[in-house]
């Protein structure tokens, strides 16, 4: 594929760090380096590092590779674990094009944003899905770009809704603009949908994917909570069925091991993984290395297959919570709202009902004074309209708290339909 026109003249313009552009000989034990400015590490008070695992094990990093992970290394991250990592995408996707490139970030959200930023042309415009993550429309906003909504529903994004736009644009537009170029990039959130909580069928991915042929349009895939799929089988990725190369791939140990320890990963094409190098050369310079070597130790200890024997704990864990919080849905908010029960992940969308037309003011005024808070769904909309929708995540709430928090939303619920003199007939 010729990637050079899905780029921004902003990231075509990035050039490699003189000085990064060394790092790899750095490390080289034939190498004697008067080039880079390197603090001494003889001078850094840190002598090792274990930890302790929940199940009682210790784990005794290499000493080696912890006087590495405190200085200065590669920008595309810690070798062993950008090599561990590049096993588990082919032991898990399979992807048809072999030749792909990957690289480690301190969180996938930095990843993300080097992303969007990379194919952000002023003037053109995005395609994402509606509703969306909000912590990337808080960047596309930043960003001179007009964004295009597709429609989603309970199988996750609709190809038709993606292919009336593409084949009647400009007049599909929504900004009204008839000298915009159609749109080339598409973001999406697959699994577990932030805020929907569903996820993309296979169906309606391959559907999508041809249309992305069809339209020559390049796939970001945000997929943080691919491995939180509550199905004993996972949803194949847009990642797995690429035989163009056309699909930029983001994901996260935040929901699996750590999100404090900011790791996260992006593969794809190496064009377009070198684009993203060169920013983060004259950024950030590279991931953290302790964080990088405390989740390597992990994953080299447990090995692919127990990787993803964690993975399934993790997802069996946030089923379970999704189960009982159906539970108080159903006790408490039938008649009230609607929703469909998420599939991956740890959101309800709940669009409510007495003819509210506007969740905002329900949470910010009714549910606050009730002492129980959600998201306003607005929030998620890419052109800011008024939705009846609320993002609520059962995650990190006891089956007590959950039951007690939706008994108050319901409270919160009653009061601004009495308020707005609607009276629905269980009220």
């Amino acid at each position: 594929m010729d990637y050079q026109k899905f780029l921004s003249t902003r990231s075509k313009a990035r050039n490699p760090s003189a000085i990064r552009a060394l790092m790899p000989y750095m490390n080289r034990t034939d190498m004697i380096s008067l080039g880079a400015g390197q603090p001494n590490p003889d001078t850094f008070p840190y002598a090792s590092m274990s930890v302790t695992l929940k199940s009682g094990e210790s784990i005794e990093f290499d000493g080696d590779l912890f006087r590495r992970s405190l200085s200065y290394d590669l920008t595309s991250g810690l070798p062993p674990l950008n090599q561990w990592l590049r096993e588990l995408q082919v032991k898990e996707h399979a992807p048809p094009v072999k030749d792909f490139d990957l690289s480690v970030g301190p969180g996938s959200q930095d990843l993300l944003t080097k992303a969007l930023e990379m194919f952000a042309e002023p003037g053109h415009a995005f395609l994402v899905e509606n509703p969306t993550y909000t912590g990337a429309l808080s960047f596309l906003e930043t960003l001179p770009i007009d964004l295009v909504p597709v429609a989603t529903d309970a199988q996750g994004i609709d190809p038709d809704s993606l292919d009336r736009i593409l084949a009647n644009w400009p007049n599909s537009n929504p900004t009204g603009k008839k000298d915009q170029p159609r749109p080339k990039i598409l973001y999406t959130v697959p699994v577990g949908g932030n805020p929907t909580g569903v996820s993309s069928s296979l169906e309606r991915k391959k559907k999508t994917y041809a249309l992305c042929q069809k339209y020559d349009l390049m796939i970001i895939e945000d997929d943080p909570y691919y491995y939180l799929q509550f199905s004993e089988k996972r949803i194949p990725s847009y990642f797995s069925m690429d035989v163009d190369g056309r699909v930029i791939r983001m994901d996260s140990m935040s929901k699996i091991l750590s999100s404090g320890i900011r790791i996260g990963w992006v593969t794809g094409p190496k064009v377009l993984i070198e684009r993203m190098n060169l920013h983060t050369m004259v950024t950030n310079l590279q991931p953290a290395g302790v964080p990088q070597l405390m989740a390597y130790g992990l994953l080299e200890k447990w090995g692919h297959d127990g990787f993803l024997r964690h993975t399934r704990k993790v997802a069996d864990f946030y089923r379970e919570k999704r189960d009982q919080f159906v539970v108080c849905l159903d006790r408490h908010l039938k008649g009230l709202a609607e929703w469909v029960v998420p599939d991956s992940g740890m959101f309800v969308w709940i669009r409510l009902l007495c003819g509210i037309s506007d969740s905002y003011d329900v949470i910010l005024h009714n549910a606050v004074k009730k002492n129980v808070v959600a998201v306003p769904g607005v929030a998620f909309m890419p052109l800011h309209n008024k939705t009846p929708y609320v993002r609520v995540s059962f995650s990190c709430v006891t089956y007590e708290q959950m039951d007690e928090a939706l008994r108050r939303l319901a409270l919160a619920i009653r009061e601004a339909s009495q308020t707005n003199d609607l009276h629905p007939s269980l009220l």
